[in-house]
């Protein structure tokens, strides 16, 4: 569109054709050109027979109100015709001047096009000389300079804009420049109060050049990203004619590389499938993008994993148990559910699971029972320790979007060892925490769960991998810590404590010698006898296991090395009374008989997770007002049932020959030694009652007698866990008598013979009987 003359002073008809136009609105002074429609055809042959005059207005988009057949504005403009071609596709095109606004008053006529009876609409003038005016003015052509410079309009636009001395040409002139909507377009031409209409051109012309500026500095950085790839690209084909010349033409190394070994890797129809979309992506990617190097990390992943890569097993059950004997003395039980798993296993080699979970005290031997059955079949051995992982990502993986993400320790494990079908020892399960990063042990659900892991998904990978051909093994020193959904995907295996014999055989059979080799020793130069090992269980060490042991032996060995190493010739026999000189002072003493010397003591048996131990609970009594102070560290059950054995006390009284007003004027104090331990748990009920009867009827505890169960308000005695682990604390404590509730019975049957050669088990149903066997008789 451009401004024209004004036209000098005509007389227009009342009675107009209206030409209905979309998407355009016709302002007043403007040359707009026109494609003529096939309907409206007999209108402009009628315009052009007659006066050239026709009123033009804008079709009305969806939605609005309008008036008429058709959708249309009741203001548009009446306009000259000024020119018509016929252009060589028989379509016309006609050039048509804006004179001045109109408003349709009503349709006289439809057909064949429609006429319309109208009236001009004439402006309201303002003055012009006003200096807000004169400033609105000036500001709106400084905008449209700035407007015709960033957008594709001709500078004439504005030489034009700026010749225009009236303002309300001017507005109409820089409105209908403007790309706005047309509802604004038609409330400029509707507005007739030409300073309104002035401040109404200028608002949309300062939104458009807001627009117009931010899309500038957008194309600004775009450009300077499209300069920086074709920089890149052309230097890339640079090298690559260089490369050409240098006879050296064809894929980038790196790149070939990547695709011979992905031809000759075996790999799942998924994970093939994945590598080479992904290989595509690389080799068409900026080898300075950040994303290159993730992805060539991702890629490298993929092909190092051993997803049809097995280890050829040997199950022989025999051999598997002669390994199995070779490499730990005893465990009998736990010896012959291996053996049993890797015979069903000889017989259907795709059998699923179970996973077995090895529970014990530290040192027993879990892991290397692991390594023994990776030993026995023929497979790979690794081991992971959960202890303390609180992020599900150390499981799972971190997903790819995360800086520095690698698979989880699961994939990790298997990449290492190159096999898909290794034994997968899972160490310390029992230890696991979870935080805000996600609960591993839920992550683990799916790893050992036989009927899932055959399409286990790491995050990071994203492709499932087949663990089902995976032994997994599960260690833990407890099972309480365990998740309930966890520990039924598994298979319980306790390993016990050892006793001292077992000991003195795994001493003599695996510490010994393993210590020897490890110092550099051989037989003749390091003889330890068969009275200074005893010694060195009984006195040296205390513990389920045989970790310290070999400590203690290990520090014997590196003395003698160091006299070897210093010339000295000839066997060093290490006898009892050497032991002093090796390793000091003797550490635990097994004398409890001489600790219970006065009133109000009584030994318990308590289970802890380094295995059974002895406990001292100790009762006072001082004058007072009915008050029972509890100390050692004690936690709520522990307190709870110390509360539970007074209780029983002071409605025994009789039974028991004490005052019945004892408590009325006495403070009762319980401790349990050992302060900086705590402790918990009900088996300790009886020796509470024990020490308090004690206490108060004058009678010694008997010093070889230790007990262990819960107790009731009704003096009923309950059964307790941890039988075994108990027994062998009182053994190495050298106690002979053991007074157990009568439901753990069967606990006891099940014990080897020569665990429970010696000692006197007394079973109970009731405190009565507890004191009965643990206190003297009362002096007469």
């Amino acid at each position: 569109m451009k401004p024209q003359d004004v036209m000098p002073e005509v007389s227009l008809p009342p009675e107009l054709p209206i030409l209905a136009v979309t998407d355009l609105v016709v302002f007043p002074h403007m040359m707009v050109p026109l494609v003529v429609r096939e309907d409206d055809a007999e209108l402009i042959n009628a315009v052009v027979a007659g006066d050239r005059f026709l009123g033009c207005v804008a079709r009305q988009p969806a939605g609005e109100e309008s008036t008429g057949e058709e959708p249309m504005y009741q203001i548009g403009s009446v306009a000259h015709l000024h020119k018509m071609l016929q252009m060589p596709d028989e379509t016309r095109r006609i050039l048509i001047r804006g004179v001045a606004r109109i408003r349709i008053d009503e349709f006289i006529q439809t057909t064949p096009y429609r006429v319309a009876r109208v009236r001009v609409l004439e402006d309201i003038a303002t003055d012009e000389s006003d200096e807000e005016v004169q400033t609105l003015r000036q500001s709106l052509l400084d905008t449209f300079e700035q407007i015709v410079a960033l957008s594709g309009l001709p500078d004439e636009a504005y030489v034009q804009a700026l010749n225009v001395p009236e303002i309300s040409v001017l507005s109409d002139l820089v409105g209908s420049a403007l790309e706005v909507d047309l509802a604004v377009r038609q409330e400029m031409l509707e507005t007739v109060d030409v300073r309104r209409r002035l401040t109404l051109v200028h608002k949309a012309a300062h939104e458009q050049l807001v627009r117009l500026q931010a899309a500038r500095r957008l194309s600004a950085d775009i450009q300077e990203e499209v300069e920086k790839a074709q920089r890149d690209f052309y230097l890339r084909e640079q090298l690559k004619a260089i490369r050409r010349e240098l006879g050296e033409e064809g894929e980038d190394e790196e790149i070939a590389e990547l695709r011979q070994r992905l031809a000759q890797a075996q790999l799942t129809e998924a994970a093939r499938e994945v590598a080479e979309r992904e290989l595509d992506r690389l080799a068409r990617m900026n080898p300075a993008a950040a994303e290159h190097s993730v992805v060539r990390t991702y890629l490298e992943w993929i092909l190092e994993l051993p997803w049809f890569v097995s280890s050829e097993e040997h199950i022989d059950v025999d051999r598997a148990q002669r390994v199995l004997d070779q490499d730990h003395y005893d465990l009998k039980d736990v010896k012959d559910r291996i053996v049993e798993y890797l015979a069903v296993r000889q017989i259907k080699p795709d059998l699923k699971g179970p996973i077995l979970c090895f529970v014990g005290p530290p040192g027993v031997g879990k892991t290397s029972l692991g390594q023994s059955i990776a030993r026995a079949t023929g497979r790979e051995f690794i081991r992971i320790s959960l202890g303390g992982v609180r992020d599900e990502a150390e499981i799972r993986g971190h997903r790819r979007t995360y800086v520095g993400a690698l698979p989880g320790r699961i994939i990790q494990g298997l990449r290492t060892v190159g096999t898909n079908n290794p034994v997968f020892m899972l160490d310390e399960v029992d230890k696991i925490g979870a935080d805000f990063r996600g609960d591993p042990s839920s992550a683990l659900l799916e790893v050992l769960d036989p009927a899932q892991n055959d399409t286990f998904s790491d995050h990071y990978l994203d492709i499932p991998f087949d663990l089902s051909r995976v032994i997994f093994i599960t260690t833990g020193n407890i099972t309480a810590t365990v998740p309930p959904a966890l520990l039924d995907r598994m298979e319980v295996l306790h390993l016990p404590g050892y006793t001292d014999e077992e000991k003195m055989h795994i001493a003599t059979r695996y510490l010994i010698p393993r210590q020897r080799s490890e110092h550099g020793l051989t037989t003749k130069q390091v003889r330890i006898t068969d009275g200074a090992l005893r010694r060195i269980i009984r006195n040296y060490t205390r513990e389920a296991g045989v970790r310290n042991l070999e400590r203690a032996i290990g520090a014997i060995c590196r003395k003698v090395a160091r006299r070897v190493a210093g010339g000295e010739t000839g066997t060093v026999s290490v006898k009892v009374g050497d032991l002093e000189d090796f390793l000091g002072h003797q550490q635990f003493f097994h004398n409890a008989a001489e600790r219970i010397t006065v009133p109000g003591v009584a030994t318990a048996l308590a289970w802890t997770e380094a295995g059974g131990e002895i406990l001292f609970v100790e009762a006072s009594r001082m004058p007072g007002k009915k008050s029972l102070t509890l100390t050692g560290q004690l936690g709520e059950v522990m307190q709870e049932s110390a509360q539970a054995a007074l209780s029983w006390v002071r409605s025994n009284v009789e039974t028991l020959g004490i005052e019945p007003d004892f408590y009325e004027k006495s403070d009762i104090h319980l401790h349990v030694p050992s302060g900086a331990t705590p402790k918990d748990g009900p088996s300790a009920g009886v020796a509470m009652a024990a020490a308090l009867s004690s206490l108060l009827t004058g009678r010694l505890a008997k010093s070889n007698v230790a007990m262990t169960g819960e107790i009731t308000l009704r003096g009923k005695v309950l059964p307790v866990g941890g039988i075994k682990e108990k027994v062998l604390a009182a053994r190495r404590a050298g106690l002979d008598t053991v007074i157990l509730p009568a439901q753990n019975e069967g606990a006891v049957l099940d014990m080897e013979e020569d665990l429970r050669e010696g000692i006197n088990f007394v079973f109970v149903d009731s405190v009565d009987e507890v004191i009965a066997a643990a206190l003297e008789p009362a002096s007469m």
